[in-house]
């Protein structure tokens, strides 16, 4: 039976990862072995014995600083830095080279050094919840001792490679760039919201990107965002053409799996705002049985229809209220390994709570912590995350006719808007009697108010209440006879009640 308080390890596999170094450096191969271990996210820690530890740490250094490595420079090396005492002399240096007669076998070596690393790795963190478990006095809430085991162990599969070299970083952008003037602009960098004035602004969704969808309530945050996921789940757009609304492809009509956090409303609610919303059915009418009988038929099957594509749609929900923003990292963890995640969208930031922030009694600070969560989560999984907020009261109280929002009031902390790479401030001119534009119930203005890395302005859009739906909207014309192409909205009811579904 093995000794459970050893570590695991295996000290010969580490001599014969150092010899094959050593040996592929003086070969013709150059820095083989050297750039296979750099790739495979093989550090000092990776190795457990001191000895061995000090030699490859000095490997690393004179790696980093272009110096020729082989058995004399990195003996002197080691006396430079007075280590050579510590590994126990030329004797041991020179033991490790004769242990291995071929650098053939190096990617074997790694790979066991790596598994016992990654061994070592879990019983020290396991240890360490156990530990946590047994003190309840320091952590009273098993709930925030699950969500940070879990957050513990996902990120150990996470840790490897993430530094990218400059030249790398450089080669990739001009990638990026090239691809571009090929597409002659027609392809986007990120994920389309299906709205293509605002693709045309965003150049879509980036990835590790933090996008704010901000609004008072009421005004259609739910919507927008749901809209969006809905067109990147499909790869497709809805345009309106001549009374019918056919499927246009965007990515080519590449699906991406989305996850959604709805912590506001139950996923039945949302998966039936959504199916109305895609069969363009007023589901407040059918409700009180408002439908006349000739078009009950069509509207029944506009349903199944637009049920079976969504049906098939790689979207995933979690709907647990009050999620601690911690859990919520863990779970969107697990929905990204097990899914391949490529967007989330979060419904909505002031909902989530902080366990750590909340014991400070300020609502401010709490947020702040929140928000901060939420732009490392989407940086750590590499994919664009959009996430509600709801808007002060402070436009209704500056005498601004229109009443537009500014940046200032996002809700209970500037932290929002430090954050965020993109926000869009959302409002509807027909919900402010003193705007110019209060006459047009179909007009919603989405104001890109903060854009890292593109434009900012604001992108008029169609949307029609009764089926809680956002569309593109025909560019005005800014010079005489200026003709834009465009799909044609809809027009809206002309009663409704009074936001049923925002």
């Amino acid at each position: 039976m093995n000794d459970l308080k050893t570590p695991p390890s295996n000290v010969e596999a580490e001599r014969a990862v150092l010899g094959t170094i050593l040996l592929d450096t003086a070969s013709r191969n150059g820095d083989r072995v050297m750039d296979t271990c750099l790739s495979s996210g093989l550090t000092e820690e990776s190795f457990f014995d001191p000895r061995n530890r000090t030699i490859y740490a000095t490997m690393l250094t004179m790696n980093r600083q272009s110096k020729p490595l082989d058995i004399l420079t990195l003996t002197e090396e080691l006396n430079v830095t007075a280590k050579m005492e510590a590994i126990g002399g030329i004797g041991y240096l020179q033991g490790v080279i004769d242990q291995v007669p071929t650098a053939a076998h190096a990617e074997h070596y790694i790979s066991i050094v790596k598994a016992k690393q990654l061994r070592r790795t879990l019983i020290e963190r396991s240890t360490k919840v156990i530990e946590k478990c047994y003190d309840e006095e320091k952590n009273p809430d098993p709930g925030a001792l699950l969500g940070e085991a879990e957050k513990s162990f996902l990120e150990i599969g996470g840790q490897d490679n993430k530094t990218m070299s400059w030249s790398a970083a450089v080669e990739d952008s001009l990638r990026r760039l090239d691809k571009m003037f090929e597409s002659g602009g027609k392809k986007m960098e990120g994920l389309s919201t299906g709205l293509r004035h605002l693709d045309e602004k965003l150049q879509g969704l980036k990835p590790a990107e933090m996008i704010v969808i901000a609004a008072r309530p009421s005004v259609g945050k739910t919507s927008l965002a749901m809209n969006i996921a809905e067109s990147a789940a499909l790869g497709q757009m809805l345009t309106l053409k001549n009374g019918m609304y056919p499927p246009v492809e965007s990515d080519g009509g590449k699906m991406h799996p989305v996850g959604i956090f709805s912590l506001e409303m139950p996923v039945e609610a949302l998966t039936k705002r959504m199916v109305s919303g895609r069969a363009h059915v007023n589901m407040w009418r059918v409700a009180r049985n408002l439908v006349p009988k000739s078009e009950k038929e069509m509207l029944t099957q506009n349903i199944f229809h637009a049920a079976d594509e969504l049906r098939r749609a790689p979207i995933f929900v979690d709907d647990t209220a009050g999620l601690d923003v911690m859990d919520l990292r863990a779970r969107a963890r697990r929905m990204h390994k097990q899914h391949k995640i490529e967007l989330i969208v979060i419904d909505y930031l002031q909902l989530c709570t902080c366990r750590e922030a909340a014991r400070m009694g300020s609502r401010q600070i709490e947020v702040s912590m929140i928000s901060q969560q939420i732009k490392a989560m989407a940086k750590e999984l590499k994919i664009p995350v959009i996430v509600l907020s709801q808007l002060s009261r402070a436009n209704e109280q500056r005498g601004d006719k229109e009443e537009k929002p500014k940046l200032s009031d996002l809700r209970d902390s500037g932290a929002i808007e430090q954050d965020a790479d993109v926000v869009f401030l959302l409002r509807r001119p027909s919900r402010t009697a003193t705007s110019k534009d209060s006459g047009d119930e179909a007009l919603a203005i989405i104001d890109v108010a903060k854009n890292r890395n593109g434009e900012i302005g604001e992108v008029k859009t169609n949307f029609i209440r009764e089926y809680t739906r956002f569309e593109d909207r025909p560019l005005e014309a800014t010079e005489p006879g200026e003709n834009f192409q465009s799909s044609e909205p809809e027009p809206p009811p002309q009663q409704f009640v009074q936001d049923v579904f925002s």
